[in-house]
């Protein structure tokens, strides 16, 4: 788990951050995790954590399982996140443009926005075929080495995209990944050139992307990327540039039936 790590001017997390940090831990297994291995986790002392996650439960943040002694997501979080998704038009409008995709493609399509200093995955359309790349939406993924990621980075207000450029941890998940800083803000001044983005095999070995950003003027900036993703033996980066003329359309949809921020 990533550790939310803002701190009092003392340098202590105030309990906000600590309640926080339990929130997004116990969201980590469906099946609900145990106050012990919660606040060892989060670095809380046990009593801290039976105490923040009473509070949470009672205002329906998390949910205690008296068998088990588990906590699991409480119904608050849902109703939080599908305010969310309306409002940043996450819900349904978009996934029937991605199964259209799909469909033409044959490929799986997902579509991610950016996270912090990661993407998050808001939408997974599976491809037709017995072998197709897997999502899972409201998992995070790396910026750096995929199709998506790069186009969120590059397409983001000039502020967030050097702040990412010269922090961001550059990973080397595969041979290919861009490890260099220097390449890394190269390759990001193609993509806001070309307008699109591939990912060659550089966050896992035999998957290739190509993905194009959701826009919605006046504001030229990515809200959302959506991409087609394909084993490597099936697509080639030539077979990613032709579905880009598709990839385009289905992005210029979304960001017609996406409501306005």
């Amino acid at each position: 788990m990533t550790e939310l790590t803002a701190e009092t001017p003392n340098g202590h997390r105030n309990m906000l951050d600590k309640a926080l940090d339990l929130l997004h831990a116990v969201s980590v297994d469906a099946a609900g995790r145990q106050a012990s291995e919660l606040a060892d986790e989060c670095g809380v002392p046990l009593s801290t954590a039976y105490r923040l996650l009473t509070s949470l439960t009672q205002r329906g943040y998390t949910v205690l399982d008296k068998r088990t002694r588990r906590y699991t997501l409480g119904l608050e979080t849902f109703v939080l996140g599908q305010t969310v998704a309306q409002a940043r038009g996450l819900t349904g409008v978009a996934r029937p443009i991605l199964e259209d995709l799909a469909t033409e493609t044959g490929e799986a399509t997902l579509m991610a926005v950016l996270s912090g200093t990661h993407q998050l995955y808001v939408h997974y359309v599976r491809g037709p075929h017995s072998v197709s790349v897997t999502g899972s939406p409201g998992t995070l993924g790396p910026l750096h080495c995929t199709a998506q990621g790069k186009v969120l980075v590059a397409m983001s207000s000039e502020k967030t995209r050097r702040h990412l450029v010269d922090t961001l941890d550059l990973t080397a998940f595969t041979a290919k990944s861009i490890t260099d800083r220097a390449e890394f803000r190269r390759e990001l001044t193609k993509v806001a050139q070309q307008g699109w983005a591939i990912a060659d095999e550089e966050h896992e070995v035999g998957i290739r992307a190509i993905a194009a950003p959701v826009m919605r003027d006046p504001v030229p900036l990515a809200r959302a990327a959506i991409s087609i993703a394909a084993p490597a033996f099936r697509a080639t980066v030539d077979t990613l540039q032709r579905w880009l003329p598709a990839l385009q359309d289905a992005a210029q949809r979304i960001s017609l039936v996406m409501p306005m921020e």
